[in-house]
């Protein structure tokens, strides 16, 4: 049997913001999130990392400020950021990265505009798992 296959690549991206925070913060929020819609927004600027939903029960806004001077590192929020970057994603698959939590205590997120997120998940002396979704696009643009 002969199956064809495309080979899909990842090109190296700079990404023009970067957000370091608590993997359990950031699975609390998508969860929460996933209860008012199905689609998130998540706007990183100087003031901090907004995620934002809008749907049929109603609409939240969680709003993290960097906080480099927590007590654990773990605990600690890093935002670096080039320019702002706000982008849309389907809440069903950011709830589905968020079961790595477990394998360690921070999650970092990387974005730049109109490519797709990465969501990393370092693993303390193992390496890292990353996973990458392609943002919600406007049709109306």
């Amino acid at each position: 049997m002969e199956i064809d296959s495309e080979q899909l690549g990842i090109p190296d991206t700079e990404y023009k913001a970067t957000v370091k925070m608590p993997s359990g913060e950031f699975q609390r929020i998508v969860r929460d999130m996933q209860v008012l819609g199905d689609t998130c927004t998540i706007s990183v600027t100087k003031e901090g990392v907004r995620f934002s939903v809008s749907g049929d029960l109603g609409t939240g806004n969680v709003l993290v400020r960097s906080n480099g001077v927590a007590d654990k590192e773990e605990e600690q929020v890093l935002i670096d950021m080039d320019e702002p970057v706000e982008l849309t994603f389907a809440l069903r698959y950011l709830n589905f990265f968020t079961k790595a939590t477990g394998l360690g205590p921070t999650v970092v997120i990387s974005m730049s505009p109109e490519v797709p997120i990465v969501v990393e998940y370092p693993i303390e002396e193992v390496g890292h798992i990353k996973y990458y979704l392609a943002p919600k696009i406007d049709e109306n643009e």
